[in-house]
């Protein structure tokens, strides 16, 4: 089973299983960007021999998306010999869905000076399963495996991973698998019940001083509702060695 299957150099057929969380005949946004992540990662190893590392993806997400076929274009927009930063625009029918920014960064042993003040979080085999497809609808929330501890309201701990290829056949990376579950993250530790209150993101972005190693995305998630109608999810991202990066969606809240 898969997320997406090729159709040519720069389009792709959806499955059934990005069905969105707030309207389940939409992607879920989640896919898409971890799709993007890939076609970011194949358009660089076809332009150099030297490979640069995401050090920060951020996705701006102009509108909805059917569960359809999307195209994915990518420019360069600061070429370099160590720094590099890309374009990518996904779109449906002509009509650009999302784009996105990436810094790729030239990797250097500094293992000496490593280190992060982000508190580890508990190994997934202390938590229980969720069985998130019982709060949200959709094809993507039923394709993933999530265990979680609720700390509080809009505070939650949680690990997270999917079995399905994100692209069929083709080899994906661990950064770009992760990039395609991350917009989970404002799923796991809900303010509001959303069938009362509705709350998607705008936009997401990832910063990653680590590459994601193994199945498993660790979620450290606090939601906050402002009185304006505008909210934030933050969460610190982790796998098996610890954390890695973090996460941030832009909210839009509004009574349903």
């Amino acid at each position: 089973m898969f997320y997406f299957e090729r159709l040519g150099p720069s389009s792709f057929r959806a499955s059934e299983h990005v069905g969105g969380a707030w309207n389940a005949a939409e992607q879920h946004i989640a896919p898409a960007l971890g799709l993007i992540a890939h076609v970011i990662e194949c358009d660089h190893a076809a332009r150099r021999d030297d490979l640069l590392r995401i050090a920060r993806l951020s996705y701006d997400i102009l509108g909805t998306l059917p569960i359809d076929v999307v195209e994915v274009e990518v420019s360069v927009l600061r070429p370099g010999r160590t720094i590099e930063l890309v374009e990518a625009r996904l779109a449906h029918d002509g009509r650009t869905a999302v784009v996105a920014r990436a810094w790729l960064l030239k990797a250097y042993d500094t293992t000496a000076v490593a280190g992060t003040a982000f508190p580890a979080i508990p190994p997934l085999e202390t938590m229980t399963p969720w069985q998130v497809g019982e709060t949200w609808p959709g094809g993507f929330v039923r394709s993933v495996d999530v265990r979680r501890a609720a700390l509080a309201k809009g505070r939650a701990i949680s690990w997270v991973r999917s079995d399905l290829a994100l692209v069929a056949g083709e080899e994906v990376s661990t950064t770009a698998r992760a990039l395609g579950i991350v917009d989970i993250a404002n799923g796991l530790a809900t303010r509001e019940a959303p069938n009362v209150v509705a709350f998607p993101n705008v936009d997401l972005t990832v910063n990653l001083f680590a590459e994601p190693q193994g199945p498993w995305l660790g979620f450290d998630t606090t939601v906050s509702f402002g009185a304006n109608g505008i909210g934030l999810t933050s969460s610190s991202l982790h796998d098996h060695t610890g954390p890695i990066g973090t996460v941030s969606q832009c909210l839009t809240i509004r009574s349903r």
